[in-house]
């Protein structure tokens, strides 16, 4: 295998920020900046897909989110909506498997049916792994893993000292999934904003000053350049 094959992430994370000073910059209203970036999403992973990452997770909706104006917010989830009830063509086409993660109870009825059909036909695709991160943070994440288990100890099912990382991993939305390699976040920011902090443990992390709706093919290759440069170790400082 060649080095540049082998040094790609197996699995990408993306804090897509900066639709709102984008659409700023330009003097458009901040739901054209959204309706942007969805369209880079659609591109980008395309490009993961052709570049050999074999999943790649997107922050399109966090649990803070729902504090922005109503008609941001309405906008956000009618966009989500539409890529639901479209993609699954596209998504048979480039033989993508779609998971939707975060807590799905607060979406519209509408919304989480069309999430369930769309996970339940792509969930036999043997291409890329895309997951969309959705009424998600991972404090709620976590806090949800642990009321399972916690039924399951109540229940007798599991034993306390019998609970181990994996055992928590287990319980989360991505069980099944490996943890991000990679994570890029857009428009300067340097930060995680509560996007899988169990998961990036280890993750290496990458920041750029490109607003989403600017991010682009060129711009993936950089982060996966700068990815593949640095010397990975697991574990403490002193290693």
């Amino acid at each position: 295998m060649a080095e540049t094959e082998r040094n790609i992430p197996q699995h990408v994370a993306i804090i897509m920020d900066g639709n709102g000073r984008w659409a700023k910059k330009r003097g458009l209203p901040r739901t054209a900046g959204h309706y942007q970036g969805a369209k880079v999403v659609e591109q980008i992973l395309e490009d993961a897909d052709h570049m050999g990452i074999r999943y790649l997770t997107v922050y399109a909706f966090s649990t803070e989110n729902w504090s922005r104006p109503q008609a941001e917010v309405k906008t956000l989830m009618n966009l989500l909506r539409t890529y639901m009830k479209t993609s699954l063509a596209k998504c048979a086409k480039n033989n993508v498997r779609i998971r939707v993660i975060g807590d799905k109870t607060r979406l519209d009825a509408d919304l989480q049916e069309a999430i369930r059909n769309l996970e339940q036909d792509t969930r036999n695709n043997t291409g890329i792994g895309f997951q969309i991160a959705i009424n998600y943070g991972g404090r709620d994440e976590l806090r949800r893993a642990a009321a399972q288990i916690a039924q399951q100890v109540q229940e007798g099912v599991l034993r306390p000292e019998e609970i181990t990382e994996e055992t928590i991993s287990d319980h989360l939305d991505t069980a099944g999934i490996p943890d991000p390699d990679l994570l890029i976040r857009t428009s300067g920011e340097e930060r995680i904003s509560n996007f899988l902090i169990w998961q990036c443990a280890y993750t290496e992390y990458y920041f750029t000053d490109v607003t989403w709706p600017d991010f682009n093919k060129e711009e993936l290759e950089k982060a996966v350049d700068a990815y593949r440069h640095r010397e990975r170790r697991m574990g403490g400082l002193m290693q």
